[in-house]
Order: structure tokens, then C-alpha cells, then sequence
């Protein structure tokens, strides 16, 4: 693919994860529109709005997958891959805010988050059993807190780079918001 054909693509992709995100109804005219590109464009890639939902979810999964692959959840510190996973997840958030619950296109696509759920629960065992976090929570519940606690500085705290995003969520994960 063209240099200028890979930047419009994901234009396109990260133009509709937001606007998808805040009106699951918009038209791909409209995504075409405020990513810049004729919506002929986007037509010729996607042949109509469900495919470029479809793709705008499979982007987003690809970038999970590259912040799992780099966090090394099996074998990093749990601290350290704690700080990845989140600081990666909440530039994937912010680059893709469209919520998994949108995400009706393929069952394949449904597959993969599970298994990223899947994967992220793995590591909270370990950090649980390594005594990073509490091993007495319901289960489900530390990967719910995690999945909040990145929303919330994700798109609550734009301002905030990644890093700083992920050092506060992390801290709040931690520590919570009470006096010690």
C-alpha cells in the first residue's frame, strides 16, 4: 500500500472509531468528510458502513494485540507490564473509542476480545499471586476496575499523555483513592 493510501486508511479508521463512538448511526460520508478523503475513497475500500465498523474493530484489536505482544505479560515484572498494559491501552482507547459492545461484525472479532480479556485476567492472576494486587476479589472484578480505571483517564483526561494517564490510573489502581 501507498504511503498516502496508508495514511488515509487510517484517517479513516481512527475518523470513524470517534465519530462511531460518539453516533453509532453516522454516515460514511460523514467519517469521509472529517477524515479528509472523499467519501468515493472510503466506499472503494469499505462497500458500506458495517465493513468500515468491522475494520475500524479489527484496527482496534490489532493495536491490543501489539500492547499485549510488547507488554511480555508471561515473563516482564508484573509492575512494569502493569504500566505498559495500561499506558498502551489508553492509547488505544483514545486512537479507537468505539466500545467492544458495538463490536457485532464478525464473531471472530468477538473471539479476540475475549481472548484479550482472556490474556489480561491471566496476568491479574499473577499479579495477584506476586502480591501486586488483592487475590481475594470476585473474580472478574480486578479486570473491570482495570478496564474502568483506563476508560476513565483515557477520555475523561485527554490532556493527560499516556504516560501520565497511566501513572495516575495505575496509582488509583494500586492505592485507591482513600488516605493511607
Amino acid at each position: 500500500m501507498r504511503a498516502d493510501a496508508a495514511r488515509n486508511l487510517d484517517a479513516v479508521l481512527q475518523t470513524g472509531a470517534r465519530l462511531l463512538a460518539d453516533d453509532p448511526g453516522v454516515s460514511v460520508a460523514a467519517i469521509a468528510g472529517a477524515a479528509g478523503v472523499d467519501r468515493r475513497t472510503v466506499y472503494r475500500r469499505f462497500p458500506n458502513r458495517d465493513a468500515l465498523l468491522c475494520a475500524v474493530f479489527q484496527a482496534k484489536l490489532d493495536a491490543i494485540d501489539d500492547v499485549l505482544a510488547q507488554c511480555r505479560m508471561a515473563e516482564a515484572p508484573v509492575g512494569v507490564v502493569l504500566h505498559r498494559l495500561v499506558e498502551g491501552a489508553v492509547d488505544v482507547a483514545r486512537r479507537y473509542p468505539v466500545g467492544h459492545e458495538q463490536m457485532g461484525c464478525s464473531s471472530t472479532a468477538v473471539e479476540r476480545h475475549l481472548a484479550h480479556r482472556d490474556n489480561v485476567e491471566t496476568f491479574l492472576h499473577r499479579a495477584a499471586d506476586e502480591g501486586l494486587i488483592r487475590a481475594d476479589l470476585p473474580d472478574g472484578m480486578a479486570w473491570l476496575l482495570l478496564h474502568g480505571v483506563v476508560d476513565l483517564v483515557a477520555h475523561q483526561y485527554p490532556d493527560l499523555d499516556s504516560g501520565r494517564a497511566a501513572d495516575l490510573a495505575v496509582d488509583v489502581l494500586l492505592g485507591g483513592i482513600g488516605r493511607n
